[in-house]
């Protein structure tokens, strides 16, 4: 499925929760039925720089597509990055760089959040991205 796709369905799969608020409700409920990083995974290698709270990203390629893992003390910064993780997982590192697609900003989750939480989640998506990147060359 294309990220486009992806972007599709995630929308309407969250256009019942008509308040942004109630949409982060339910993107924090979704990342607890995520099983948590392994603490051999919380390395210094897989923190993200930028994120007020501690978040840990691992990257994976795995027969040509990017998978990733994430992992955040906040509950809530937990369950924006397994969201952002859930939507990059899968696809080819061609794919994440030539997407503009942010599922953060579609499902209208950020408005609410501080200027640092957004420049964290930034730093995730640049992670992603860096990621493919590096995968591409």
């Amino acid at each position: 499925m294309t990220l486009a796709a992806k972007l599709e369905q995630l929308i309407a799969e969250f256009e019942p929760f008509e308040d942004p608020q109630e949409r982060l409700t339910a993107v924090i409920d979704r990342a607890r039925r995520i099983p948590p990083l392994p603490p051999e995974a919380r390395l210094e290698e897989n923190r993200v720089r930028g994120c007020v709270s501690v978040v840990w990203l691992t990257r994976e390629l795995r027969d040509g597509h990017c998978y990733f893992q994430g992992e955040a003390e906040s509950p809530v910064v937990r369950g924006l990055i397994a969201l952002l993780c859930e939507f990059f997982n899968g696809a080819t590192p061609a794919e994440i760089l030539a997407s503009d697609a942010d599922p953060l900003a579609a499902l209208d989750l950020t408005r609410n959040l501080s200027p640092t939480r957004r420049n964290g989640l930034a730093s995730t998506r640049a992670a992603i991205r860096d990621f493919a990147a590096s995968a591409t060359s």
